[in-house]
């Protein structure tokens, strides 16, 4: 396919001033392959772990229970939270409101800051009882 030379290339990334909107929308696409990926290996996992027997399913739970494990959870919800903050901000987008400048940088900071409140606030309870428990 030839390119028509009267028309101007469209704009690529390192032509636009970036902006948290623009972080937004690229961390929206990869946080949906991310869970797409290591959630869904994660799945398989768990589901070939609990199909082979107790060994296995032990072997899956003292991974998923040692630091790395609670990391990579940690790190999915953080996703999950994200890419779901970022597909409401979509949704509203979508039905066309939320594009004046100042309202779509302000709901973009507010899309990149709640995951990491949500993530805390599922996270924190759980950890704490983990540190408490091992303590014991």
């Amino acid at each position: 396919m030839s390119r028509n030379p009267g028309r101007p290339l469209s704009p690529h990334l390192t032509i636009w001033k970036w902006g948290p909107h623009m972080a937004v929308s690229i961390l929206h696409r990869i946080t949906g392959s991310g869970l797409a990926v290591v959630a869904g290996l994660g799945f398989v996992w768990w589901l070939v772990a609990a199909a082979s027997g107790a060994d296995a399913y032990a072997n899956f739970l003292t991974c998923a229970n040692s630091p790395i494990g609670y990391l990579f959870a940690i790190g999915l919800t953080w996703a999950f939270f994200q890419h779901l903050s970022s597909g409401v901000r979509h949704f509203v987008l979508d039905i066309g409101a939320g594009y004046e400048l100042r309202t779509n940088k302000t709901w973009a900071v507010v899309v990149m800051a709640a995951p990491l409140l949500l993530t805390l606030l599922v996270w924190a309870p759980i950890v704490a009882k983990a540190l408490q428990q091992g303590g014991n």
